[in-house]
């Protein structure tokens, strides 16, 4: 991957404004990630950096866990893999498949109200894990927690960024109702007594938070909503009693402290949300993982999608310049081949570690004998460009950015549904019914989304579930930046509006999975076009 191409020299013979405005909007961006925190500038560098044979302090300051290692937990990860070195299956057009081994049912069909424990990764693409990426990434957790629950392979985000994702978490409404649409205006919080943290509680559940919450006057405001809480992110490393902890071993000692020091005689209900895989912006090394981690994919070529071109960046609408976010980003961290291999490999070690960790909290569950009376998720907050349409980050409504992954183990679960999966259109404002179904709480009626448990407990499905949906993402900074987005979204086409530019885009999902050929002015997709247009104008007015 060439780093100049034509756009860039037009860029260069503009000017010294154009330059100097790019330069002011790299100082601005890391803003959107850090809340205009200065801490991150000068984060504690981590061991690997200095020493690979550095011995971390959290290994012997830990609570203590089950003795497994991660080498030992990944050993069902290590088979070479061949099928994927060439054709790695792409966010865009993944062909998914029942997994295989032994499936677990779960006992009791319990009636009373369940535990909710959600992990919440970040930055993370439906791909990313060992079941949807033939292999590629380790994940082997995650794949035994599908088989014993339902993955969902069509699951998306109603807009693809990381403040907006958590307030449509809690509120399971589209940003065009919560208006949260900066982390310094959390206006979500005026409905807090429509969230499904405060319904948990109001009816007498034990409510805890780990990491990474994003939005302003959290001590003010969210602090005393919750019964047990740790808030932190937007570096992967910190400093702590002398020594370095990584986030994610943080995340993973202080959920299990939560699941000790709860009330037994409570439901509970706890939300980890892991800060990585997100990259720590003000490290050029972006992606920073635990000394443990730097063995795997050491022997991995990880492949780049086809749509990861010049000609695909080329074919972007005119109005993506150097400037944009998702474009800046690219050369941070992908515009060579060594980079890209560099970058991708560490991303994936996060992302292995989460794995892990998320095992060690759930093992924390079951042996405290509650694993049958709680309801598992893991999904992420929004997907990821890997160098597609030579972009990073995430922001618009292509598939890369708004598939993410999720995973379902609910004891509830109908037994033939259970190690299944599900390509009903799921979306994360489905979440916050979903979690208060598993609590016997009535959806309120401002909430946009449905209770996913419909899907694998009364078997709506099909015709019976949504087809479609709208997706949104307004502007951010400026139009130049991060420009607005909305679309609509169906297994077969898809509709693209860029509003603040009055441009269309049409593309047939069915033949052109990586999104690359625009079908807007073909006249033989008329009919299309003109359907697609008058179902967006309707489920947008649904969503406010």
């Amino acid at each position: 991957m060439p780093s100049l191409h034509a756009r860039t020299l037009k860029l260069i013979v503009s000017g010294l404004l154009t330059l100097l405005v790019g330069a002011s909007f790299y100082a601005s961006v890391t803003r959107i990630y850090d809340d205009g925190s200065k801490v991150h500038d000068d984060a504690p560098v981590p061991p690997q950096a200095l020493n690979n044979e550095t011995v971390l302090p959290w290994r012997i300051r830990s609570p203590p866990l089950a003795q497994v290692t991660p080498e030992q937990h990944l050993k069902s990860a290590k088979k070479k893999n061949t099928e994927t070195k060439d054709n790695l299956k792409d966010a865009a057009s993944s062909v998914e498949h029942e997994p295989k081994g032994k499936v677990k049912k779960i006992s009791p069909k319990t009636k009373k109200p369940l535990n909710i424990l959600l992990l919440y990764g970040d930055d993370w693409r439906h791909d990313s894990i060992g079941s949807a990426s033939g292999g590629l990434v380790k994940t082997p957790f995650f794949d035994n927690l599908a088989m014993q629950g339902m993955r969902f392979t069509h699951n998306c985000v109603t807009t693809s960024v990381c403040w907006i994702s958590r307030a449509t978490l809690y509120t399971g409404q589209y940003v065009s109702r919560h208006k949260s649409t900066d982390p310094s205006k959390p206006d979500f919080y005026k409905g807090w007594n429509q969230t499904f943290p405060y319904l948990l509680r109001q009816a007498g559940y034990y409510f805890g938070h780990v990491g990474k919450w994003h939005f302003k006057d959290y001590a003010e405001f969210i602090k005393p909503q919750l019964d047990w809480e740790r808030p932190y992110y937007g570096r992967h490393w910190w400093e702590e009693r002398g020594g370095l902890i990584h986030t994610t071993k943080k995340n993973e000692r202080d959920a299990i402290a939560f699941l000790r020091e709860r009330p037994k005689d409570k439901p509970f209900c706890l939300t980890v949300c892991f800060f990585t895989p997100h990259a720590q912006d003000s490290s050029p090394e972006q992606y920073l993982p635990q000394n443990e981690s730097m063995k795997l994919y050491i022997n991995d070529t990880i492949p780049l999608a086809p749509s990861a071109t010049n000609q695909a960046w080329e074919k972007m609408p005119k109005f993506f310049g150097e400037i944009n976010a998702g474009r800046t980003r690219f050369f941070k961290r992908f515009d060579t081949q060594e980079k890209y291999q560099k970058m991708m490999k560490n991303y994936y070690r996060l992302i292995s570690e989460i794995d892990y960790s998320s095992e060690q909290i759930v093992k924390e569950v079951e042996s405290q004998g509650a694993l049958d009376d709680t309801l598992v998720i893991f999904t992420t907050d929004n997907g990821y460009f890997h160098a597609e349409h030579g972009l990073a980050e995430k922001f618009y409504p292509h598939q890369e950015s708004i598939r993410v992954p999720l995973i379902v183990r609910d004891p509830r679960m109908a037994a033939d549904k259970v190690g299944k999966l599900s390509d009903d259109f799921t979306l994360n404002i489905d979440l916050a019914p979903t979690i208060l179904g598993a609590a016997g709480i009535q959806t309120p009626d401002v909430m946009n989304g449905q209770d996913i448990s419909l899907i694998y407990t009364k078997g709506v499905t099909g015709n019976s579930w949504r087809k479609e949906f709208f997706y949104e993402h307004p502007v951010h900074l400026k139009e130049s930046v991060i420009p607005a987005s909305e679309a609509l979204v169906r297994k077969d086409f898809k509709y693209i509006l860029w509003p603040n530019y009055d441009t269309e885009q049409l593309f047939d999902l069915k033949n052109d999975a990586y999104e690359l050929n625009d079908l807007v002015h073909n006249k033989d997709y008329n009919g299309v076009l003109q359907k697609m247009r008058m179902k967006f104008q309707e489920l947008k007015k649904l969503a406010k």
